[in-house]
């Protein structure tokens, strides 16, 4: 009876070492994307204030950065005080028709201010993943989360990236939003602000990139 214990308590132990290590594997490999092999020329940031880069000039805009960081055509198509909602009635000319090689998408923050219900701005949100992936586009869910705020976001934007296939990138406010050495005011960030936004997200994208120069573990190029 000892012998059948010890030989059981083995098996059990190589079993959790085996489930141990195969989640690892599946932590650690690159999350599948959608049309990684797209065809289009521009990198185009779709989005609100914090895309259009409010509070500073547009030379210091998060997409202005980070065209420098990729070297690949970025068009900043981010209107400051936009919505999901809003945003869907010029997806079609500001995204789509403008050759999209990979979207940037980044809402919520006036969503949860206009106190837009969350389940309507994931389905905005899902409407215009579907929409650039048809038009054969990359995209990516840029997560305005940081620490406990907006973490339920955080969450439905990490599910939906998963579930359509497109890069998602977590918290690109945090270690700006209680830093007021990095704001322009309350909430927005000022020019070191924008330039910790694009790395974050250059961190995300760059795998996926041809043109993808190599960067350090701050997401900072060599």
């Amino acid at each position: 009876m000892k012998t059948s214990r010890v030989q059981f308590t083995a098996i059990i132990n190589h079993l959790l070492i085996f489930f141990l290590t195969f989640s690892f594997i599946l932590g650690c490999a690159k999350p599948k994307v959608i049309n990684t092999d797209s065809k289009g020329k521009n990198i185009i940031c779709f989005g609100d204030s914090l895309t259009y880069g409010y509070g500073v000039q547009p030379s210091e805009s998060y997409p202005a950065v980070l065209e420098k960081m990729t070297e690949i055509p970025v068009i900043n198509a981010g209107i400051d005080g936009d919505t999901s909602t809003e945003a869907l009635k010029r997806f079609d000319s500001d995204v789509l028709e403008r050759e999209p090689l990979l979207v940037i998408i980044e809402f919520g923050g006036n969503d949860f201010l206009r106190k837009t219900p969350m389940e309507i701005t994931i389905a905005n949100i899902k409407e215009m993943v579907e929409r650039a992936q048809n038009k054969g586009a990359m995209v990516a869910i840029a997560d305005i989360s940081a620490g406990m705020f907006l973490k339920e976001y955080r969450r439905e934007f990490k599910k939906l990236a998963r579930e359509k296939g497109t890069i998602f990138i977590p918290s690109i406010l945090s270690g700006i939003i209680t830093n007021p050495s990095m704001k322009s005011d309350f909430l927005h960030p000022n020019g070191s602000g924008y330039i910790l936004v694009a790395q974050k997200i250059y961190k995300y994208i760059s795998p996926y990139l041809k043109t993808a120069q190599p960067i350090d573990e701050d997401g900072k190029l060599k």
